[in-house]
């Protein structure tokens, strides 16, 4: 049974352009990091957190990590936000990204979802500050360089599928977008 990001391999394998090191990490079977993203995005207007400490500290990203044992990934979505933002909402997938970083020993295959409401008022806690952007005025110079891609498909509520190959954890070396699945 294929996984559901065996299109992430074939993606690799098909771009001429790819670089050996993600051709090699998503071909050689290691096990991918479980991640989770959640973007409240109310119409006009996207919350986002400024990332406080550990990894990418100093960007503005949703709001969202790793997926525990025993969680499902919507599970693990939900505590995320409430541990980041001190909310909850009713969520929506909105794509699939995975990422290989030539520094990093494992890809990380992370869920994006979507609420357009939430419940409970955004605040801040010891790993994020929530602060509201307008749809024009994302920043994207604060942000991780592989979000200016995917955004867009996101804003227009398209669900969206890619792949990510960054060098020295930050700087993007190469991308595929890729059409949805026909079961998304």
């Amino acid at each position: 049974m294929q996984s559901d990001t065996d299109w992430a391999v074939e993606a690799v394998q098909h771009a001429s352009s790819a670089p050996d090191f993600a051709i090699q990490k998503l071909l050689s079977g290691t096990h991918r990091k479980l991640l989770t993203l959640v973007v409240i995005n109310d119409g006009a207007r996207v919350l986002l957190g400024l990332k406080k400490r550990g990894f990418g500290a100093g960007f503005y990203n949703g709001f969202g990590g790793k997926v525990d044992p025993g969680e499902t990934i919507e599970e693990a979505a939900q505590r995320e936000l409430q541990e980041e933002a001190c909310i909850t909402a009713e969520l929506k997938d909105a794509g699939v990204l995975v990422f290989v970083f030539d520094d990093q020993p494992q890809p990380w295959e992370v869920h994006v979802f979507t609420a357009s409401s939430y419940v409970g008022e955004p605040a801040e806690t010891d790993e994020m500050r929530p602060q509201w952007f307008t749809h024009t005025d994302v920043p994207f110079d604060s942000m991780w360089a592989d979000d200016l891609i995917w955004y867009p498909y996101l804003l227009r509520h398209e669900y969206f599928r890619g792949v990510f190959a960054f060098r020295q954890t930050t700087k993007l070396a190469w991308h595929t977008m890729l059409p949805p699945s026909p079961d998304s």
